[in-house]
């Protein structure tokens, strides 16, 4: 509790001397001014074409069970139902979430609800590795949000989005973990950007 009192007791001080930008459309009265809702700049440029495929194999997987429990003449309402449950399980299972950015945050979108952070009010930057490594991000109010790390290398403007903010986090002082994990992902970033460019270019990296 009170390390949060201390990182909060940062940012408002930050704010109100000028020590650090201030998002939305400015300050009234030396108070912050929260970002709108709108405002995406950048977002998940194969989000569609994976909830797409996603949904395809959900109902590629009950199609073809009904039609097997239709031939066999077994199909009835209660092994209907339970196919196309497990259909729709199977489109929860590979939707990825809808990763989107403005100016000074980053949202998450599931099919249920949204999570978001302020990317410029950091405290934390967690990497999970794993069957599916994850990127856990979380501010200064409480906001949570997880993703991909890939998404942010095929993305560039959903990269430098978070980069910003968390530079900003920085100069206020409220990343207090974390800033390891963003170097690494920012070389690794830099890396695939270079061989995209290579390939696009035609030259390997031995000057072959």
């Amino acid at each position: 509790m009170g390390r949060r009192q201390t990182l909060r007791s940062r940012v408002q001080g930050s704010l109100t001397h000028g020590r650090g930008p201030v998002y939305g459309r400015g300050a009234v009265h030396g108070r912050e001014t929260r970002p709108s809702a709108g405002g995406v700049l950048a977002w998940d440029r194969g989000w569609r074409r994976e909830a797409r495929s996603a949904w395809l194999c959900g109902l590629a997987l009950a199609g073809v069970l009904t039609a097997i429990d239709l031939g066999r003449g077994g199909l009835d309402w209660p092994r209907g139902c339970f196919w196309a449950v497990l259909g729709a399980t199977l489109v929860l299972v590979l939707r990825p979430a809808r990763i989107t950015a403005g100016d000074g945050w980053l949202a998450s979108r599931g099919l249920l609800r949204e999570q978001r952070v302020r990317t410029d009010l950091l405290t934390r930057v967690r990497r999970e590795d794993g069957m599916a490594p994850r990127l856990v991000l979380r501010d200064v109010k409480g906001g949570r949000v997880e993703l991909d790390p890939q998404v942010l290398a095929d993305n560039p403007l959903l990269w430098h989005h978070l980069d910003t903010g968390a530079r900003r986090a920085r100069e206020r002082g409220v990343l207090v973990e974390g800033a390891g994990v963003l170097t690494a992902l920012a070389e690794r970033i830099d890396g695939e950007g270079a061989r995209r460019l290579l390939s696009s270019a035609e030259i390997s990296p031995s000057g072959d």
